[in-house]
Formats: structure tokens, sequence, C-alpha cells
């Protein structure tokens, strides 16, 4: 998916450690944080532009996520900092939908929960499910992201946080607050409508 770009940073700042770029960015070198900036801008705007389905709405979702940490960096606790960003993210993505009051297409009803109907959202892209070698990556973007478009928010961001952004269970269940099962049964419904939906594409 298509990626959003900021500003690049002194070059002395690559060889510091996660830990050593965020105690500078809390005692006022801004440099540092916009090296921390560089380093998730990426996977924070591909994260927003599968939850909302808005590129340019991504892209603010991204500058907020950023401001926010920025502002609330005094708080942040030594946690996992990616969990950090991504459950800021996620919250300005429900904001989103709260504000527009967007609903879903695709009812998630369906209790047929077996494992081995968990495919995840990654392997659709492989030849096996389109086997069309020729297939431009834009065009499977697009099938994937109108496939997403039809889920609603909760099973969405799940879907998205495990299969796009490599979170195992426990990562999106904190990022979301929520217990680890909802993931699962979220994240097996959502894989299940998913795959039918590209497969019938």
């Amino acid at each position: 998916m298509a990626t959003a770009r900021y500003a690049t940073v002194l070059d002395g700042l690559t060889d510091l450690t996660e830990s050593e770029l965020i105690l500078a960015s809390r005692n006022g070198n801004v440099e540092a944080f916009n090296q921390l900036v560089l380093d998730y801008q990426d996977r924070i705007y591909n994260m927003a532009a599968c939850i909302v389905g808005d590129i340019d709405v991504a892209e603010d979702i991204t500058q907020n996520t950023f401001l926010t940490a920025y502002l609330n960096l005094p708080r942040f606790r030594n946690g996992c900092f990616r969990s950090w960003l991504y459950r800021i993210a996620t919250n300005l993505c429900y904001d989103v939908y709260r504000r527009h009051k967007r609903h879903p297409v695709l009812s998630l009803d369906n209790n047929d929960l077996a494992e081995e109907n968990l495919v995840p959202l990654s392997d659709f892209s492989s030849p096996s499910v389109f086997p069309e070698a020729e297939v431009e990556r834009f065009e499977l973007e697009c099938l994937v992201q109108s496939a997403l478009d039809q889920l609603d928010t909760d099973h969405r961001a799940v879907v998205v946080l495990v299969d796009l952004q490599n979170c195992d269970y426990q990562e999106a269940a904190q990022i979301l607050r929520i217990p680890i099962g909802t993931v699962k049964s979220r994240l097996a419904r959502a894989r299940q409508h998913l795959h039918r939906l590209l497969l019938n594409t």
C-alpha cells in the first residue's frame, strides 16, 4: 500500500537504540523523535489506510498519531513503543468512524470458527489463491481493501493488526484492549468472510 513520507533526520541518530531515541525525545530532542517517526510512519500509515479505507484520512491519522505520541511521551512507561503507537492510531481510526457514523456492510455472525478456516489475509496473495501470476500488485491491494471495507471496524482492526502488521494475539489484545479470546474469534470470522469475498472476486 502507499506510504506517507516525512522529512529525513540527522544520520547520527540512526545508531541510537529505540530506547535511547525515546529518552532523547523526552528530553526535548526533536530530531530523535523524527527518527522514531521515520522508523514507524509506514507501518502506522498502512495500518490506518487499511482500517479507514481512505488515504487522505490515513495521512491525517498518521500525523495525529505522532503528534499525540510526542505530546504524551512523558506518560509512556517503557513498554512496547510499537504497541503504544498502534493503540493511539487505532483509537484515532475508531474516532473517524464515530464521527462519520459509518456502518458495516457485512454481517459476521457465522459461528463456524474451525481452526482450518483461519486463513491469514497475507496468504490471499499467494499463487494458490490468485493463480494469475501477472496480476499487478496494485490491483491485488484494491481487491483486498475492497474486501476489508465490507467488514465492521472491530473485525477490520483485528485482521489488519494480526495479518498485515504481524502482531501476535496478545499484542493485538493489548492494543485494542480486548481479551485474547475476542481477538481470536473476531479474526476467525473476519478471515472466513475475507476469504470468501476474495475468492469470489
